[in-house]
C-alpha cells in the first residue's frame, strides 16, 4: 500500500515557491517586476536612522547645552571686544565687529556639544549592543554609514546655522555701535558655522566608527581639532606649523574666518572634506572587518 505524498497547490496570484510568496504587497520581497519594498534601501536606512536618532534623551541635552554655551559664549566675547575698544568714535572703524564673528570664535567651544550628538549617533549602539541588529537591518555596512552620515549632517547643519544666528542675536545688543550688521555677510557666517559644524561631526562619526567607544573618540577628536594644532605651534618652526595648518580644526576655522594666509578659506573647506570622508573610509574599514 502507498503512502499518500502531499500536494502543493499552485495559486496564480502567487508565482514562485509557494511557500515564498513574491506578491508586491509582501513586506521585503521583490514583486514580478523586481520593484522593492518601499520601506527598504538606503531610504528606509535613513528614516531608521533619523527615528533613532531623536529617540535618545541624550540627544536632546546635547543640543540644550549647545544653545548655553553659544549663547553664554557669544556674549561673554561680546564684552570683551566692548571693553577692549578705547577708541570713542566708532566712525573711525577700529574695532569694529561683524556681529556674526562673534558665533564663529564661540564655537571652537560650542561644537563639542554638537560633536558628542554625532558621537552618540555610533558609539552608543556598540554600548548597547544594538550595533548587531543595527547590522542585522542594513546588511551594507556603506548604506550604514553613508544613512548615519545623511542624518547626522543634515541635523547638525540645521542646528549649527540656528546657532550661528543665535550667537549673532545674543551678541548684537552687548556690542552696540562697536557691532556691524550687513544681511549677507551675516547669513554666511551662520551658514558658513552650520557647515563646518556638519562637516566636523561626520569626521567625528567616522572616527566612531573606526573606534568603537566613546571616551576614545572623544578624545581623539577633542586632541585633533585643538590640542595637537596648539602644541604644534608652540614651537614656531615652519614645519609644525604647517602641519598644525593642514588639520582639521584648524582648516575648518581658517574657512569660518575667512583667512588667506596660508591659504584661502575654500582650500579650508576641501580640506575639512577630505578629513571626514577619510574617517569615514576608515570607519567603514573596521566595520567591514571586525565582527560588531
Amino acid at each position: 500500500m502507498s503512502t499518500p505524498t502531499a500536494r502543493t497547490t499552485h495559486r496564480p496570484d502567487f508565482p514562485g515557491r509557494p511557500d515564498f510568496p513574491g506578491r508586491p504587497d509582501f513586506p521585503g520581497r521583490p514583486d514580478s517586476a523586481g520593484a522593492r519594498h518601499p520601506g527598504g534601501g538606503l531610504p528606509g536606512a535613513i528614516a531608521s536612522e533619523w527615528t533613532k536618532l531623536w529617540s535618545v534623551r541624550s540627544v536632546w541635552w546635547c543640543l540644550l547645552s549647545s544653545v548655553v554655551l553659544m549663547a553664554a559664549t557669544a556674549g561673554q566675547l561680546a564684552i570683551y571686544v566692548q571693553n577692549s575698544n578705547t577708541n570713542p568714535e566708532p566712525v573711525d572703524d577700529r574695532g569694529v565687529v561683524a556681529i556674526g564673528r562673534m558665533a564663529i570664535d564661540a564655537v571652537e567651544l560650542t561644537q563639542f556639544a554638537v560633536l558628542a550628538l554625532a558621537l552618540l549617533v555610533i558609539t552608543s549602539e556598540y554600548g548597547t549592543g544594538m550595533i548587531r541588529n543595527t547590522l542585522q537591518w542594513t546588511p551594507s555596512r556603506w548604506r550604514l554609514l553613508l544613512a548615519k552620515t545623511t542624518v547626522v549632517a543634515g541635523v547638525t547643519f540645521a542646528v549649527g546655522t540656528l546657532l550661528g544666528v543665535l550667537g549673532a542675536v545674543v551678541a548684537a545688543p552687548v556690542l552696540g555701535e562697536w557691532g556691524r550688521f550687513e544681511g549677507p555677510e551675516a547669513v554666511g557666517d551662520a551658514l558658513g558655522v552650520g557647515a563646518y559644524l556638519a562637516l566636523v561631526s561626520v569626521f567625528t562619526l567616522g572616527l566612531g566608527a573606526a573606534l568603537r567607544g566613546p571616551v576614545g573618540t572623544l578624545v581623539a577628536v577633542f586632541l585633533t581639532l585643538m590640542v595637537v594644532p596648539t602644541m604644534l605651534r608652540l614651537p614656531d618652526l615652519a614645519v609644525f606649523n604647517t602641519i598644525a595648518d593642514v588639520l582639521p580644526g584648524s582648516a575648518g576655522l581658517h574657512f569660518l574666518r575667512g583667512d588667506t594666509d596660508p591659504y584661502p578659506p575654500a582650500v579650508g573647506l576641501l580640506l575639512l572634506t577630505g578629513w571626514a570622508g577619510a574617517t569615514l573610509i576608515a570607519g567603514h574599514t573596521v566595520l567591514r572587518r571586525r565582527d560588531a
